[in-house]
């Protein structure tokens, strides 16, 4: 009867484990109050509800009670409507949305731990007009509520008092304190674990000395009151909303072994003689290793920030206008369209315009990453946040607010970073199975020691359900990944690398495409002197000749005058000391003076005209010659420039931005192990395609501006892509954003820096090989503790059960349970501490897989291009391969996105946009 009991029971017990875990979850259909829809989420180790239902059509308006503090659940991210929102603590945040289409949209925490799912049904109420534009036009667009953060889900305090209402403006610096406080107490639990921790280990697994039980439970009061406290509070909470993640394990873990060893400590009598040892030490143990792991991922989310608020500040807080016939300084965001803009030499124009009057060179750089200052002059636009250079502009204003450039950029820089889907954790994955699993072998673990096994039952069945619950803590698998990452992290940092998370590592290895900016990043990014060619008396003097040029262009701010003074400087030939006079700039076209006695001219050919330069008198120099040189030159990607002295042509000197040294080397590289290699480039295509010829890059795509660079790269991913972007730039941001994997070049600006999710410290492009290099390694390594941890826990855990008395007729002493978990933990962290010895001067064997698709999904930018008529930015592209007729790309046929037959020929498309703009007008782009 008893037996029959047991069974029923473990029977009733496995269904209702089965059902809390995996039984569906009812969704909660959102309240409709007027022309709005309403539902409230609790925030509270998960999501309460964690599905939500609402009709299409109508607004929906989330109210977020975030009911805790840590960084797991501070923010709130729906990919699919490109929002990412912070969630201040112990307050309500409201969040308005619009959803047009129907279909499933995930929500997550921004640690990508805590997940729910809004399905959005046919829509059989349908919202007024005003109460639609008030939320959003856009299809999938979210619109914060302007009420952002009411009042505390405690009590209300007022603004700027701890816990009131947080303006959205002040969330970054909000969340900076946060990440600081996170930090500072992870620290100090880490500490307190530890010094609590190390007496008991010694004493239990090392054997040091003896420690009595009640010892060994006040050494471990800290740690399970106080440094695992969250810890447990996260685990206890992921189960209580039957979503099993990481904290839950090492909480069912450690509760199992603590409540086995208070019962050991307090009542020992009612267990076997043989399992008789407390299990504190693993306890501890476990703690202080998790705190290890958060405190690394901590330290490796700090300044997530960063990039938004460094692109912000480089628009210039107030603004010179003429108002009334008078200047007046005003602040930017009182600067209105058709306003007369004054910008001085040197100043930083505040919003978009067109210049009205005045000549200068304006430093776009920071805009579309070419160092060449562009020449600007009446009828000309001038973006802002540019640098203006020795000119003063007046210029009229054409775009301020969020229709500027920069504004563009900033938002596109956070529409990519919340809509770049998080990397889903495979422990993670496998805990939602494993937890249950457990528990279910636990239970019957104990109805058949209770049923079949010998006397006294009782105390075997407990004994062997506390075994397995405590042999399966997942130390061992909670281990398998960060300790591989933390190594790894570690192990690129000295090779100068710097990676910003695990998920960029672990896609890094993933990369099968990589697309790499030119300026900056293939080459070095500042111009400089290539060649210098004398004509005339001169060619016996070419020292001579570059000494009055570099005399003439040293008063100059042109890159490309001190690319010419660096050079001279170098050669030892001193054009500071030359005497200098009648230094003339002439706008766009080069500058004269004279130079130690003698007239010189460095410039373009306009320049040399308008002086009506001669031709040398000694020599037989032909023209024809001359002009083939240029050609030449520019053809290889340089900049020529004829220089004059004494009115006669005295030679050409080139200026180029020079390619590394180890470009050619670090693409070789990539492309052995199959990676395609792709140049993005604002610059022209002859300049491009020069610079591809020598560093052997097959598909180069020029005269990007910034927002069709991550047009290219939604557009690689739509045809099933994994893509790396290599930038330097602020505007290579939105392009490093939206990458699977952003890198970006250390010596360039911080922007790019704080928006990549790897720092290429030393400039050169050999790190992104090494890091690729490590990430496999890593994934590798990854994959071995993961299978050693899977392992060990399934036949752990049959052993635990008891599968071994029927042989032995013994069970399995916790103790030797406890020691399998250390040992188990120490195999995982001495494979992974293999990646130290990480070489990447050794030759890697691996080849990449290019599972490449036929696009059918548009790239993030390419969709909104496509449907108005055009694609990929109208620029220029240089490959093998057909040319789709639309945009004017190179298309490899085998993987074209669609194709059209037309009068007999078959065309190609890089997405179906251009398809579909080519099948209005097929006549028009066939011809």
């Amino acid at each position: 009867m008893q037996a029959a009991i047991a069974i029923a029971l473990a029977v009733l017990i496995t269904v209702g484990i089965a059902w809390f875990f995996f039984a569906p979850r009812k969704a909660y259909r959102a309240r409709i109050d007027g022309d709005m829809q309403e539902a409230v989420i609790e925030v509270k180790g998960g999501y309460s509800p964690s599905v939500i239902e609402a009709e299409a059509g109508m607004p929906l308006r989330l109210v977020f009670d975030r009911k805790e503090d840590g960084e797991c659940s501070s923010h709130v991210v729906f990919s699919d409507f490109g929002v990412d929102r912070m969630l201040p603590a112990f307050r309500t945040t409201t969040l308005t949305l619009d959803p047009t289409d129907p279909g499933e949209y995930g929500f997550a925490c921004g640690m990508n731990m805590l997940h729910g799912m809004l399905k959005v049904i046919p829509g059989k109420h349908r919202a007024s007009s005003s109460a639609v534009s008030a939320s959003s036009s856009s299809t999938r667009v979210g619109v914060p509520d302007s009420d952002s953060s009411a009042q505390s889900s405690r009590n209300p305090a007022p603004a700027g008092e701890p816990g009131g209402t947080i303006p959205e403006a002040d969330e970054e610096r909000i969340q900076d304190i946060n990440n600081a406080h996170e930090i500072t107490t992870l620290i100090r639990r880490l500490v307190v674990s530890a010094i609590c921790t190390i007496p008991v280990f010694c004493s239990s697994m090392l054997m040091l000395y003896p420690m009595p039980a009640w010892a060994q439970l006040l050494c471990m009061l800290p740690v399970v009151g106080y440094a695992g406290l969250p810890i447990f509070r996260s685990g206890w909470a992921a189960i209580t909303h039957r979503a099993p993640e990481m904290n839950a394990l090492v909480t069912m873990g450690t509760a199992a072994a603590f409540l086995y060893s208070l019962v050991v400590t307090f009542a020992p009598g009612i267990l076997p003689q043989n399992a008789r040892e407390p299990y504190y030490e693993a306890v501890g143990v476990v703690i202080t290793l998790m705190l290890v792991g958060q405190l690394l991922e901590a330290k490796a989310r700090k300044g997530t920030g960063e990039a938004i608020r460094s692109l912000m500040g480089l628009r210039p807080a107030t603004a010179c206008v003429i108002r009334g016939g008078e200047e007046q300084n005003i602040p930017i965001d009182s600067v209105a369209v058709d306003d007369i803009i004054v910008v001085r030499p040197g100043e930083r124009l505040p919003v978009d315009g067109i210049v009205v009057e005045g000549t200068s060179s304006v430093d776009e750089s920071m805009i579309t990453g070419e160092p060449m200052p562009v020449r600007k002059t009446t009828g000309d636009e001038v973006t802002g946040a540019t640098v203006n250079g020795a000119g003063a502009l007046r210029y009229r204003a054409t775009k301020v607010g969020k229709d500027t450039v920069l504004a563009h950029i900033v938002s596109m820089v956070k529409t990519a970073q919340s809509s770049k889907a998080p990397v889903q954790r495979l422990a993670d994955r496998i805990s939602s199975i494993f937890v249950p699993a457990v528990v279910l072998i636990a239970v019957w673990s104990c109805a058949l020691w209770f049923v079949f096994g010998p006397d006294p039952r009782i105390t075997h069945a407990l004994v062997a359900a506390v075994s397995v619950l405590l042999i399966a803590c997942p130390c061992a698998l909670g281990l398998a990944t960060p300790l591989s990452v933390m190594v790894s992290t570690g192990r690129a940092a000295q090779m100068g690398v710097l990676i910003r998370s695990a998920e960029a590592l672990e896609l890094s290895g993933h990369v099968n495409a990589v697309v790499l900016d030119k300026t900056g990043t293939i080459t070095a990014g500042r111009p400089s002197l290539t060649d210098v060619l004398p004509l005339g008396a001169w060619r016996s003097n070419t020292d001579g000749l570059l000494a009055l040029a570099a005399g003439a262009e040293h008063d100059s701010e042109h890159p490309l005058a001190a690319a010419i003074v660096a050079e001279a400087e170098q050669r030892g030939l001193a054009p500071g000391d030359s005497q200098r006079e009648a230094f003339q700039v002439h706008a766009g076209l080069g500058v004269t003076c004279t130079v130690d006695g003698h007239a010189v001219a460095v410039g373009n050919t306009d320049l040399i005209d308008r002086l009506d330069v001669g031709m040398p008198s000694v020599g037989n120099e032909d023209l024809d010659d001359i002009i083939a040189d240029m050609e030449r030159l520019s053809e290889q990607g340089k900049t020529p420039m004829l220089a004059a002295v004494d009115g006669e042509l005295a030679g050409i000197i080139a200026v180029a931005d020079t390619v590394k040294p180890d470009s050619a080397q670090a693409i070789d590289a990539l492309r052995s192990h199959g990676i395609t290699v792709t140049m993005l480039t604002g610059d022209n295509e002859t300049t491009a395609s020069a610079v591809a010829r020598q560093v052997g890059v097959d598909h180069v795509i020029a005269g990007v501006r910034p927002e069709n660079k991550a047009d290219e790269i939604a557009r690689l991913q739509a045809q099933g892509y994994t893509v790396a972007m290599v930038g330097d730039g602020i505007n290579d941001a939105p392009a490093l954003a939206r990458a699977d994997v952003g890198f970006a070049i250390g010596t360039g600006t911080d922007v790019a820096i704080q928006s990549a999710d790897v720092t290429l410290m030393s400039g050169s492009l050999m790190g992104l090989v090494h890091e690729i290099d490590l990430a496999h390694a890593a994934l590798r390594n990854i994959g071995q503790n993961l299978g050693f941890a899977l392992g060990y826990n399934s036949v752990g855990i049959l052993i635990a059960a008891g599968a071994l008395y029927p042989f032995t007729g013994m069970m399995l002493n916790p103790m030797i349970a406890g020691a399998a978990m250390a040992f188990s933990s120490l195999c995982v962290v001495t494979n992974a501490s293999r990646l130290r010895l990480f070489d990447p001067a050794k030759h890697h064997d691996y080849q990449v897989k290019n599972n490449t698709q036929k696009g059918t999904i548009m790239g993030l930018f390419s969709d909104h291009k496509a449907k108005n008529g055009g694609c990929c930015g109208g620029h220029a592209s240089v490959s093998e391969g057909a040319k789709d007729p639309v945009c004017g790309m190179s298309v490899n046929p085998a993987s074209a996105a669609a194709t059209r037959e037309y009068e007999g020929k078959t065309y190609f498309f890089c997405n179906p946009g251009c398809a579909e703009t080519f099948d209005k007008d097929p006549a028009k782009y066939a011809a």
